[in-house]
């Protein structure tokens, strides 16, 4: 009896602690992160956080799930972002370390940083949704005006055609074409020599009007009849208009000083005097 007793005492105990066990992984987490006060459950609920986070994105990756359910999966995740933020302040507020400072940014399946729109981040097919697309096409950058100083600075001997026979293309085909040339021209000489020893006429070829010829043609109006009677006569000028002399140049400019230095220095009395006497003087 006392055997069997131990036994179902034994029984008894394990049932309690299996018990005891399952209602340690049952234990729900809180809705808020300040209702934590220890630091490794905090740990715990971030780390339960992160393992429903990536079950989620694996799940979104799937383009056939449906534009709805896609939404909705990406709603969640978003959801769980936020919470698992506040586990993390919470973490730092109970002497924890700040993952917000150290910890890894939120990367893609291709190893690219998850794009997003004031806070609200987009994974997998959500990508291609319709509407999603357009938010994160740039658009092409316009092209850059070169300044004149930049095209400047491409400007080089090159430019100007100073290396043109640096390429080693040119230089052969000018002495084929050289070569070419001298024989042509050695060819028509001898002609020509063994037909002037022949007695044959060469044709004579007109000769070229010089650019430098001057044709004395002859004045067909007055004014240039006069100008060149003028010069042969040895005038070399006409004036048609009263030129005034040295005399009266220099004493235009002394008057003008006056009066510029009058009308400085004079007040208006005194130019309303000066005035009417050199009107009564006729000057």
């Amino acid at each position: 009896m006392a055997r069997n007793a131990e036994k179902a005492m034994t029984a008894l105990a394990r049932f309690r602690q299996a018990q005891l066990e399952e209602g340690k992984v049952k234990e729900r987490r809180p809705f808020l992160a300040s209702e934590c006060s220890e630091l490794p459950k905090a740990e715990k609920w971030r780390r339960q956080i992160i393992s429903e986070i990536s079950k989620k994105v694996a799940q979104i990756q799937n383009a056939g799930l449906g534009e709805f359910r896609i939404r909705d999966l990406n709603d969640e995740i978003n959801k769980l972002l936020r919470e698992k933020g506040h586990w993390e302040v919470r973490i730092k507020e109970l002497g924890g370390p700040d993952y917000a400072r150290v910890g890894p940014k939120m990367l893609d399946h291709e190893g690219k940083e998850v794009p997003g729109n004031r806070g609200y981040k987009y994974f997998g097919a959500a990508r291609d949704l319709p509407g999603v697309r357009e938010l994160f096409e740039k658009e092409p950058a316009p092209a850059l005006r070169k300044t004149r100083a930049e095209l400047m600075k491409d400007v080089d001997a090159e430019y100007y055609g100073y290396r043109d026979e640096d390429d080693g293309v040119l230089l052969p085909l000018e002495t084929h074409y050289e070569k070419q040339a001298v024989s042509e021209a050695v060819q028509r000489w001898r002609t020509e020599k063994e037909s002037r020893l022949s007695g044959e006429k060469q044709p004579q070829e007109e000769e070229e009007e010089s650019i430098y010829t001057v044709h004395n043609e002859e004045p067909d109006d007055e004014e240039s009849r006069e100008e060149q009677d003028g010069e042969e006569g040895g005038v070399t000028f006409i004036a048609h208009v009263p030129v005034p002399s040295q005399r009266e140049v220099e004493e235009a400019l002394v008057r003008r000083k006056k009066m510029e230095l009058l009308q400085r220095y004079a007040s208006e009395t005194l130019q309303a005097q000066s005035q009417t006497a050199r009107t009564l003087l006729g000057l």
